[in-house]
This record gives C-alpha cells, structure tokens and sequence, in this order.
C-alpha cells in the first residue's frame, strides 16, 4: 500500500529531494539520443556557439527532475500520472560536475468532483544547483488517488482502446513524412511535419528506468492493473522524441536547401499536455506551427520563435501538445 495519498498534500508544504550529480557521459548521452545540438554533444564544438560551453539538454534537466521527485515521494505514492505541465523555465545552464537537487512547494490541492475517490495536487518545483541557483522552475498538477478509496482495482475509465497497444500497426515510419514547410522558413502559420516515432516496450522500459521509474512505465504487469492499463510511455519521453524529430527534420531541410538560421537554446515552454497515454506499439506523429517571431529584448541580434507543438497517433488522436520557445538568428 503506497504511504503517501491525496490527502497527504498540504498547500503552503515544502520539501527538497536529490542530490544528483550531473556527469559529461551522460549529458553527451542524452544529448545522441534526443537533442543532438552541438552545445550538447562535444566541448570543443560548444565552443563556438551561442552558449560558449558544453550544458545539459533543458529535456535532460526535466528528465533528471523527474527522477529526483520519483525517488523524492511519488515511488511511495498513490500517484496516477500527470495530465501535464503549465510551465517550465530554464533559468540557468546546467553543467557537468553540477549537483541538483529540487524544492518541491505544494501550491493548491482539489477533489476530484467527478471522480472523488482522486484528487489533483499542484507543485511548484524549483531545481537548484550546489551553489544554490535556481537552473530551473517547473509547475504542474500530477493526480494522486485518495486514502479511504485505495483498493489496488484498475480505473476503467483509462483502460486502453479497443486498438489493442500491443498489436497496434505502424502507420508512418520514423522520418518518412514530407514537410509541408521547411523550419527555417519562419513565417507565421507554417506547419512542419517531422514524421513518426513507433514506441516499443523496450524503448519505455529503458527511458523509465533512467528518468521516471514508476511501475506503469518500468513493469507490464504492474502497468496493467494501473489506471493505465497497459505499459505507457513517460510524458518527458513523449516530450524528448518531439525534440530529436525535429532536429531531424531540420537537419533534412538544411541538407537539401541550406540554411541561414542559427538555432540557440530555448528558455521554456508552456501549456504542456499529455492528452491520451502513449503505449507500446503506437506510432506517434509530430508536428509543429510557428505562432510568432520577435526580437530578443536580452539578446541584441538575436529573435524569439514560438511554436505550437503537437503530437497524434496512429488513429488520429491527439496525445501530446505543447508552446515552445527558441532563440533564432539568420
């Protein structure tokens, strides 16, 4: 029986967990399998770019964050996922050799009306390094069932569809999917496609293992007498392989029309939505809108690009959407 419960979340309460200390293998790690920029991948080459030094992927920062508040309490938690996240901002770069930890402050907690025997608690969660900057804000309601309904009984209402996730077809392989605008183009409006990512067991359990080691992530049968009922992907996996598409297809674009666009790294991003889980089997399509340009008012030279995000699966349903942000310059 998990210790910690809806009930257990007191607005106004404070806590700090990790003590993570952030290594350059695995910063290079991440960075191949997810955000391959060059401020990512090798020192030499961070060198020369916007940044000056090898940092950490920001998905890197809210994947290690994910781990320390997993371990922290949710791993002894009634905890039933996250719908999203409203808000991060990255504040400060992290580096190898940086030791996080993050404050975590209870902001608000309600019953679920509809379904009373869960309730939702908003957290504030700040990721501070060894010398006590905040590299890292993030806010976000993450579900949590009630003490007097724990009964271990699956949620019907979340069962997977019909499709069946473990048989279900790949409708687009990863990468085959024509742009119907290049990313460098800019122009407000503009819709690029990035293709599609199959998720397999395999892939989630790894991910998971790493990141964000809850039983419905890490363990089939355990996932299936969860309120997923299936093994699902971690959101912060759905979010990564968004990042590594998308530079895929930027990579493709450049290579066959060149490219003036210099890309630096984002401050954040907002309204993240994991809208429908992510099983095992489905094929995940990823997609991208420009909503505006503007100067940088803390970067002379340099231009802000906003972004509507979204990703759908190979029935047509929406699964993940969010807004980001990015330094630009041509």
């Amino acid at each position: 029986m998990p210790r910690l419960h809806f009930e257990d979340f007191t607005p106004g309460v404070a806590a700090t967990y990790g003590g993570i200390t952030v290594e350059a293998n695995d910063i290079v790690r991440f960075a191949r399998e997810y955000d391959p920029q060059p401020f990512h991948l090798d020192e030499a080459a961070a060198k020369r770019t916007f940044v000056g030094r090898l940092i950490a992927s920001g998905w890197h920062t809210c994947a290690l964050t994910m781990r320390m508040i997993a371990d922290g309490f949710l791993l002894d938690a009634a905890a039933m996922g996250a719908p999203g996240v409203e808000e991060v901002r990255w504040l400060r770069p992290v580096a190898p050799g940086d030791v996080l930890r993050v404050r975590s402050t209870v902001l608000e907690a309600r019953r679920s009306r509809s379904r009373p025997d869960r309730g939702l608690v908003r957290f504030r969660f700040e990721v501070l390094n060894q010398a006590d900057d905040i590299v890292m804000i993030q806010k976000n309601w993450i579900l949590f069932g009630c003490r007097e309904a724990a009964s271990g009984a699956p949620d019907p209402s979340r069962r997977p569809p019909s499709r069946s996730p473990a048989g279900a077809s790949v409708a687009t392989p990863e990468g085959r999917a024509e742009p119907s605008a290049a990313f460098d183009d800019l122009a407000p409006g503009a819709r690029c496609e990035f293709g599609a990512h199959p998720f397999t067991a395999e892939q989630i359990i790894d991910f998971a293992r790493r990141y964000d080691p809850q039983p419905f992530h890490v363990d089939p049968e355990a996932a299936r007498r969860s309120s997923f009922g299936a093994l699902a992907a971690s959101g912060w996996q759905t979010a990564a392989v968004w990042m590594r598409l998308m530079l895929q297809h930027r990579g493709r674009v450049q290579a066959e029309h060149g490219s003036a666009v210099e890309l630096g790294p984002s401050p954040g991003f907002t309204d993240m939505a994991w809208l429908k889980p992510v099983y095992a089997g489905d094929a995940i399509a990823y997609a991208s809108t420009l909503i505006e340009t503007r100067p940088s008012a803390s970067r002379p030279g340099w231009n802000l690009a906003y972004h509507r995000n979204s990703g759908v699966n190979q029935v047509g349903e929406e699964v993940f959407r969010f807004r980001s942000c990015v330094f630009w310059r041509r």
